[in-house]
């Protein structure tokens, strides 16, 4: 692949087709599901010759190569309702899932269990499909027919906990999970599974009976400890933290559960007990390198630099693997210290990936650029930093689109604002349906007061992505901060908020408006609940001037000299205290 130049910004969208992996059987590849192995090497026979039967298992396995993956099913669906041939029924199946195709996928399965009613492959496909859509009605008799065998019956209820996480009503799933372990009553990880299932749907109590259940019928289970450590912790730290040390004086070999441990005692920030945990962790590194990463960066957490580094550069001296992600922590422990020389020699460290090499070691490559990009411009000056990253070549379309953006920043914090519209601006000229160059673009826009731009960019990125909550709250703020439009401002911020209710940033946007719309109540609301979640420099600004108006002028002013201290150049903070003389 030639190099790249961001010059001309010459862009190709790469259409990619991506599995969906089931636990209990992996499609790893297309060819693994499209292509025929030496067992399908022939179609399946028939007792009479038939040449549509032949030309239609032909074009199923032309369109699978050819990506017509709709095709290939329906085609494959077909000969398997004629023939009634379970091998054809599962091909259909496993093209249809491997598509992202789910009423194909559950039409083709059902065939698929109807012809061969003893496959608990079939079975596991078709209560994965269910439980994708939300049918836990459908999906409870075949995981009762799951559990029946004896011999898999413990590590199915496990599979459970995996199957069930990302279900959104977790009182549904705790009655499932009841309901399915109700017949065995002496089986820990039935214990085990409600108690995950009541932790989720925020059931404390019955979720911490179940995990003491568990841990009864199964004293030494350190997968069970951990859950009733977790769950105590919500409850009591001190509680979980005794419960863990009781659990380590008989299982000295329970590392998962120390680690954890070693985490909540951080957390606590006791971290002179957490370091002997530390300390015992780094000893198993011979037969587990990884472990001095997790313990360097528990020492990080701990903001015990010197220790973290030594961790580190143990795991460099010893086999670990994967190599990358410690220079990247070593970068960043140097550039925490101020050694600018160190850090990028660090980041320089972690080498661009061959072709074949797997996707983590792409994004440990381009993250260590724009971490040596930052130094840099600190160091040797924003042109220098830009420089280096304009030289990097063999980048993927996404990459140059990360790489855009960081320069555009660059600029940004040089203040060099104009340039970093024009760079923004040449790029989604070329790329336009990048939507985080778009959003970019537009911020850049406001900046240079190009207010136009900004409008009809982000109009462009809601239409386009009409999930995306900081769309609609950025072109919001801009009206209210401009003191236009500011009903439609108020109505695009609230979507904003229905969208992401939690975002401190909205909240402030949303007070803003409020300010401009003369609900000065209102506006304290907002800006007060905003600033108690983040101490943040632009919403002490906003919530000081509405003090202001509201006569608290001497509340206001320690709102200011407060955020003054810790932002002294902030435009916003400076330009509201210029405003009222202060």
């Amino acid at each position: 692949m030639q190099k790249k130049s961001k010059s001309l910004l010459k862009f190709k969208t790469k259409t990619l087709f991506t599995a969906i992996s089931l636990s209990f059987y992996a499609l790893t590849s297309a060819p693994s599901v499209l292509a025929n192995d030496a067992s399908e090497a022939k179609a399946p026979l028939r007792t009479e010759a038939n040449a549509e039967f032949v030309f239609k298992y032909l074009a199923a396995e032309v369109a699978g190569q050819r990506g017509e993956l709709g095709l290939s099913t329906k085609l494959f669906f077909d000969l398997a309702k004629s023939s009634r041939d379970v091998r054809l029924a599962e091909r259909a199946a496993k093209v249809a899932i491997y598509s992202k195709n789910p009423q194909a996928a559950l039409e083709t399965t059902k065939l698929w269990i109807e012809l061969d009613s003893t496959s608990t492959e079939a079975q596991q496909a078709a209560t994965q499909i269910y439980v994708m859509n939300g049918d836990l009605a459908s999906a409870k008799p075949l995981l009762q027919k799951l559990l029946e065998k004896e011999e898999t019956r413990a590590n199915g209820f496990l599979y459970l906990n995996s199957l069930l996480a990302h279900q959104t009503n977790k009182l549904a799933v705790l009655q499932l999970a009841q309901e399915l372990a109700a017949p065995y009553p002496q089986l820990a990880e039935a214990h085990f599974t409600i108690g995950q299932s009541a932790f989720e749907a925020n059931n404390l109590q019955l979720a911490l009976d179940e995990s003491t259940r568990a841990n009864q019928l199964r004293p030494h289970w350190e997968l069970a400890a951990i859950q009733q450590a977790d769950i105590l912790y919500v409850k009591s730290p001190e509680q979980a933290i005794t419960f863990y040390r009781n659990f380590l004086s008989s299982n000295t070999d329970a590392n998962d559960a120390r680690l954890n441990l070693a985490r909540m005692l951080i957390k606590q920030s006791r971290f002179t007990e957490a370091k002997p945990e530390l300390v015992k962790l780094s000893k198993l590194a011979n037969s587990n390198p990884e472990i001095l990463v997790v313990v360097g960066l528990l020492s990080v957490q701990s903001n015990d630099l010197a220790e973290a580094e030594k961790y580190f550069k143990q795991a460099l001296n010893s086999d670990i693997k994967n190599k990358d992600p410690v220079y990247l922590y070593l970068g960043q422990i140097a550039e925490k210290n101020g050694n600018t020389a160190e850090a990028i020699g660090w980041y320089g460290s972690v080498q661009q990936p061959t072709n074949n090499q797997i996707p983590q070691h792409t994004d440990a490559f381009l993250d260590s650029r724009l971490s040596m990009a930052n130094v840099i411009a600190r160091a040797q000056g924003t042109d220098d930093a830009i420089k280096m990253l304009d030289d990097l070549e063999n980048l993927s379309d996404a990459q140059l689109a990360q790489i855009i953006t960081a320069e555009a920043n660059l600029l940004t914090q040089a203040k060099r604002y104009q340039e970093s519209y024009e760079l923004l601006g040449k790029a989604v000229a070329n790329m336009p349906n990048s939507n985080e160059l778009i959003y970019d673009y537009a911020m850049a826009a406001e900046r240079v007061k190009q207010f136009a731009v900004l409008e009809t960019q982000l109009r462009k990125l809601i239409k386009a992505k009409p999930e995306f909550a900081q769309a609609y709250n950025a072109l919001g703020y801009s009206f209210a901060d401009r003191n236009v439009k500011l009903e439609e401002a108020s109505k695009l911020i609230a979507k904003a908020l229905e969208l992401s209710p939690n975002d401190h940033f909205i909240m402030d946007s949303m007070g803003w408006v409020q300010y401009r719309l003369g609900n000065l109540d209102l506006a304290y609301e907002y800006l007060n609940r905003a600033f108690s979640l983040q101490n943040d420099t632009e919403i002490a600004a906003h919530l000081g001037e509405v003090l202001w108006k509201q006569g608290n002028q001497d509340e206001a002013k320690k709102i200011w000299e407060d955020a003054l201290k810790v932002a002294p150049e902030n435009d916003v903070l400076i330009k509201t205290m210029k405003k009222f003389k202060l």
